[in-house]
């Protein structure tokens, strides 16, 4: 069955009040194929992605099938109802997948099936965005209750935050495309068949995030079965941690713990572990200040209560040896800019990580919400454990799957809205992990071995050669005295936008590549990664930028995705809120947003990409490639900038 999208062209401006605007064009035609009710009979018991649009005078639930993209959909608008009874079918037949689908397809879909009307629906669908409803806000409202359905939700799922459009950038989808029009807008038929399809495409991004995200659900498929059945597929990792210590909880006490209620404006304070003092007269001052400082419990508009940090805390830089570090309540962080560091025959690059520096802060503290209780501790150090034991003996998926639990209970203990919340138990671990690494730092440097970088739960020593038995015996003293076990990395090579983006090379010859040099991942945006690519060819092995560049036929690794705000358009074209593009010879002027008319960012000749094309363009502008790759190595301090001189 043939249909048409929007073309690439898609809109052509016109003027009004002095202001240029832009309207919609037809796209090009794209095929999909309708379910019969004989194949979608045949594939009950499959994976079916869902999703919806809503309108004064228009409701659309369409469906497509995981596995054969096939496609089946219900309409609501003056003239047409849906088959009530084929939707209910599918909802009980199929493994139903969605982006957001708990607070809105499918509480959505339920009140569709009690018979309402599309302005009913279309109050609803404003409530939930605009309002805030909930599930059981929307029950209560029209008196009925949602049906139980096998239900997986990506939205918690998926890492970072970032819409479906924004997920489907960061995975390459073939089209990334906007809704054709405004939500209030009362839809002409043509208008309803161009929203139909601009639906459907979107069910292709989500078929998209369900295959990158397998190896997730995989995982938490694995947690639900080992602990009791709860279903943990569609919860983020946070959100695993606390549903599996909550339910360990009930178990053993018999009763579900409440959320704290915390008064704006308590104070808490740091105490001070044993361990941690330091030789340096400017150091105790710092850590004197710290353990005295008042942590308050402030609000703020976007976050509600907040741990307020202290000004003894939040940026203070300390400095021990020719490294500088700077503290702050979210951690520890050295601040090395454009630097590089090679081991050589005399100096080893060594990089000692705390193995589960978190989980470890807060046994090794006996730390615990005090509306929990003890028992949080037993649960949590059997996880751990467990945990280990599966990691040592091989078993992958039962290490990864607890790993889920235990790197990420920290966080619930700074969350409002969690049964786990412990804003001094929050404290009490940050602090005491920045000042221990401070602790083994200083001790370090006073033996002559210096410390290059420094994170949360690890430290980068430029350890001389003769005394590598020296820094061992130094980290096992410290791994006494702190209860922690520390993991060794060697380096060839480090080179460091900063302490958050760096490459760094094993002696195996792999790769370590952290933040702006890492794989783009679902949290973060394509941006010229073949850029990156042959500055890692360059490091590891030599091969001239160029080599890399011009020998690449992969487009995706060519292209820059960008989050705007109120949109972007070129020449009057409007490309969406998430544009793609690309750098091409002789392309001209820039992408601007819609709402101010300044520039995007690096958009300078860049040519827009909405649709990816079925053949690789033969007109790019390597020159522009190859000139960001050397930019990336003299942010990597491979190069050396040529200083200014200031003479005022």
């Amino acid at each position: 069955m043939s249909n048409a999208f929007f073309t690439q062209q898609e809109l052509i401006p016109f003027k009004q009040n002095g202001k240029t605007f832009t309207i919609a064009l037809q796209r090009s035609e794209r095929d999909f194929v309708l379910f019969t009710d004989e194949e979608l009979y045949a594939a009950s018991g499959g994976i079916l992605v869902l999703d919806e649009e809503c309108y004064h005078n228009y409701w659309l639930a369409a469906f497509r099938c995981y596995h054969t993209g096939k496609v089946v959909y219900f309409e609501l608008y003056d003239g047409v109802t849906f088959n009530f009874h084929k939707l209910l079918w599918i909802l009980h037949h199929f493994t139903i997948v969605t982006f957001n689908g708990n607070n809105y397809d499918i509480p959505l879909i339920w009140l569709a099936l009690q018979g309402v009307d599309n302005e009913t629906l279309k109050n609803v669908s404003d409530f939930i965005i605009k309002g805030n409803w909930r599930t059981q806000d929307i029950e209560k409202a029209y008196n009925f209750r949602m049906g139980t359905i096998n239900h997986i939700d990506l939205i918690e799922v998926a890492p970072g935050k970032g819409s479906l459009k924004a997920r489907m950038s960061r995975l390459h989808a073939k089209r990334l495309q906007d809704l054709p029009y405004d939500v209030d807008t009362i839809l002409t038929l043509e208008e309803i068949r161009a929203v139909r399809l601009y639906c459907i495409n979107d069910l292709e991004g989500t078929i998209l995030l369900l295959i990158a995200l397998c190896p997730q659900l995989e995982l938490r498929a694995q947690l639900s079965i080992d602990y009791g059945g709860i279903d943990l597929r569609s919860k983020s990792d946070a959100q695993i941690a606390e549903a599996v210590i909550m339910s360990e909880v009930v178990k053993r006490v018999g009763k579900m713990p409440k959320r704290p209620k915390i008064e704006t404006g308590t104070i808490y304070r740091y105490t001070l572990l044993d361990h941690i003092r330091f030789k340096d007269p400017e150091l105790n001052k710092m850590l004197f200040e710290v353990a005295n400082a008042p942590f308050e419990i402030g609000l703020s508009k976007k976050e509600g209560q907040i741990v307020l940090s202290p000004k003894e805390l939040e940026g203070r830089i300390v400095k021990i040896g020719n490294t500088e570090y700077r503290l702050g309540i979210g951690g520890i962080h050295s601040t090395e800019k454009s630097i590089s560091h090679i081991a050589d025959e005399s100096t080893l690059l060594i990089d000692r990580d705390v193995e589960s520096y978190y989980p470890r802060l807060i046994l090794n503290q006996n730390l615990y919400p005090e509306q929990v209780g003890p028992v949080f501790l037993e649960i949590f150090d059997t996880i751990v454990e467990s945990r280990l034991h599966d990691k040592h003996v091989g078993n992958k998926v039962g290490a990864d799957s607890k790993k889920i639990i235990v790197n990420s209970t920290y966080g619930k203990l700074n969350d409002n809205w969690s049964r786990l919340r412990s804003p001094r138990d929050m404290i009490q671990v940050t602090l005491t992990g920045q000042l221990s690494i401070l602790v083994l730092i200083e001790l370090a440097e006073l033996n002559g071995i210096p410390a290059i970088s420094a994170n949360t739960d690890g430290v980068v020593f430029k350890c001389p050669v003769v005394k590598y038995d020296l820094l061992n015996q130094i980290i096992k003293y410290w791994e006494g005295i702190t209860n922690f076990v520390t993991e060794e990395t060697r380096y060839k090579a480090v080179y460091s936008a900063n302490v958050n983006n760096y490459l760094a090379v094993k002696t195996d010859g792999k790769l370590k590549a952290k933040g702006w040099y890492g794989e783009v991942t679902l949290s973060k945006n394509p941006t010229n990664l073949i850029c990156v690519d042959a500055v890692k060819a360059l490091i590891t092995d030599n091969v001239p930028l160029s080599d890399t560049i011009f020998s690449c036929k992969d487009l995706t690794r060519f292209v820059t995705c960008r989050n705007v705000k109120g949109g972007a358009e070129k020449d009057g074209v409007f490309l969406g809120k998430i544009v793609r593009w690309i750098y091409a010879k002789k392309e001209v002027g820039t992408i601007n947003y819609m709402l101010s008319g300044n520039k995007v960012p690096s958009s300078d000749n860049a040519r827009p990409l909405m649709d990816m094309p079925d053949t690789f363009p033969e007109d790019l502008d390597y020159d522009r490639y190859i000139s960001e790759a050397n930019d990336i190595l003299f942010d990597l301090g491979y190069f050396q900038r040529e200083q200014q001189i200031k003479f005022f």
